[in-house]
């Protein structure tokens, strides 16, 4: 099946995100003299209107930003804890042995206001009032529903029919949207508007968050507005390995981001530019099963437990674990995970130098499925990523924020942002990451045709798939899914392509002409614009 589709080309700045819309709004910010910082926060709100079952103001981010004004990359964790009454004894005492996957005891702090608003402080030249104004319109004065928006309230319907306030709104006259139909938020708007004029209080400590805390009370969730009124977005220090002549960059523990790096020092010492198709693939799969394990062994809260990430990131390390790679034989996984997340990435950049790569999502599709009262928000369910397991890494506790699946990407070379990238996925996210990054370094492709070119995914999508599960889009080689399932790897082809392995964005620097090029992911309505 051939495609191609150019990437775009600007000077003044770019913008790639998931919706027309919310690039839009973007590239609209950087006209009115916005840098990129203040065009993502504009990106990210427009989407928690035109893309609500992936992100919106209930749920986490993170980003990467390359501050211009410092000269380096700055890295920022919007990541909510559990509730202080989410303790192991409560969930037992419950009847529950896993954590459940919906509903408000699935639900941990929304922290993407605090992301916001720790974003424009820093980085930013606009305030959340102006920034917010595209998303406000949009929610008020309705949209037309995006045919991704509207196949998945189709699939969700049982979940959003079980809330009378989120079938409301996502339920229309009683039955899902269609494509093209116009969806108006009112609630929404309004809750933005408390933003604009409030800022962040009007979420943590005014109007907004007291309706939050009061309905998760009323129907017996455990967000208090003490657990609101905590909350806060942190500055933490990236980490980073060298790949060829690049320093790629993550956001530290509790993301896991350190397998995406874990992975590519084990690659490092492949030859992948020369590699057929097979190998070059299975080579990323087994890369990926090493550091899976660790990320499930070692990776969770830092304040809570012992994270040794400069153990986990020394190249001596990395040369022993790539010693245990069989050219010929897929080894068993250790890590057993969850594909399904549905999430946003935006990447922004501007003239002044400034770079974005941002992660924002409620984790799977809408969230818990659970409007908050009056507010208009879905509230996330990352909380479901906790174990009940009280000898495992990433139990529950109070307070304590889970290992998270958000992995906004960004690299250097000589001390000057050339990429930045990212894609939704959950644990899929490192997998298309390393597809991302070989594409360009190891094969040379332009920014476009590295979002373009067939993906693959290794373990289970949901709960009871197989663990040992490689998801290859049909569009590979003829002759790649039989050598691999003669390695062992229990292969299913999937169609040409599968929105399921991620929407990923992207921003490359042209190494000849400086210029910034956009790419945007063909799986759904994705797109980049430049200036």
């Amino acid at each position: 099946m051939s495609y191609h589709r150019p990437g775009i080309l600007g000077r003044h700045g770019v913008v790639a995100s998931p919706h027309p819309l919310a690039t839009l709004a973007g590239i609209q910010i950087l006209q009115q003299g916005g840098n990129a910082v203040d065009a993502a926060v504009a990106t990210n709100a427009v989407l928690a209107v035109v893309h609500p079952h992936m992100c919106g103001l209930g749920g986490d981010l993170f980003a990467l930003i390359w501050q211009a004004k410092e000269r380096r990359v700055l890295a920022l964790n919007a990541s909510g804890a559990a509730p202080q009454a989410a303790s192991l004894e409560r969930y037992r005492r419950a009847g529950y042995t896993e954590m459940p996957f919906r509903g408000l005891w699935s639900a941990t702090v929304p922290e993407t206001v605090n992301g916001w608003a720790a974003a424009l402080a820093r980085c930013g030249s606009m305030d959340l009032k102006e920034v917010l104004q595209p998303a406000i319109h949009l929610a008020e004065a309705g949209f037309p529903t995006p045919t991704e928006l509207a196949r998945a309230a189709k699939a969700e319907r049982s979940l959003l029919e079980a809330t009378p306030e989120t079938a409301r709104i996502y339920l229309p006259g009683g039955r899902p949207p269609g494509a093209g139909e116009i969806l108006v938020q009112s609630d929404l708007a309004r809750s933005l508007s408390a933003l604009a004029e409030g800022g962040r209080e009007a979420f943590y400590a005014g109007p907004v968050g007291a309706e939050i805390a009061r309905a998760s009370q009323a129907k017996g969730g455990l967000l208090t507005a003490e657990d609101l009124a905590g909350a806060q977005a942190e500055w933490v220090a990236p980490i980073a390995v060298p790949y060829r002549g690049l320093r790629v960059f993550q956001c530290p523990p509790n993301s896991q981001g350190i397998a995406t790096l874990m992975a590519l020092q084990i690659l490092e010492g492949l030859d992948l530019a020369g590699a057929s198709e097979a190998d070059r693939l299975h080579g990323m799969v087994e890369a990926k099963k090493l550091a899976f394990a660790d990320r499930d062994r070692f990776v969770s809260d830092p304040r809570f437990v012992s994270v040794p990430v400069d153990r986990l990131l020394d190249p001596a390390y990395a040369e022993a674990q790539r010693g245990l790679l069989s050219p010929d034989r897929a080894m068993a996984a250790a890590s057993e995970g969850q594909l399904d997340g549905d999430t946003i990435c935006l990447c922004t950049a501007d003239g002044q130098g400034n770079w974005v790569s941002w992660i924002q999502s409620l984790y799977s599709t809408f969230g818990s499925g659970v409007v908050a009262g009056t507010t208009g928000i879905l509230l996330q369910n990352r909380g479901a990523y906790f174990s009940l397991d009280p000898e495992h890494v990433n139990r529950l506790a109070p307070g304590k924020r889970t290992l998270h699946t958000l992995t906004p990407l960004l690299a250097t070379r000589e001390d000057r942002p050339v990429l930045v990238t990212g894609t939704r996925g959950a644990d899929g996210q490192p997998q298309t990451l390393l597809t991302i990054l070989t594409g360009l370094v190891d094969r040379g492709l332009p920014m476009q045709e590295a979002l373009d070119a067939p993906r693959w995914v290794h373990g289970r999508r949901v709960r009871g798939d197989d663990p040992e599960s490689l998801r290859i889009e049909s569009r590979f080689a003829p002759d790649v899914a039989p050598a691999l399932a003669a390695r062992g790897h229990r292969v299913i082809v999937t169609i040409p392509f599968d929105f399921n392995m991620g929407f990923a964005q992207g921003i490359l620097r042209d190494p000849e002409s400086d210029c910034l090029v956009g790419a945007a992911d063909p799986r759904g309505d994705c797109l980049a614009l430049g200036i």
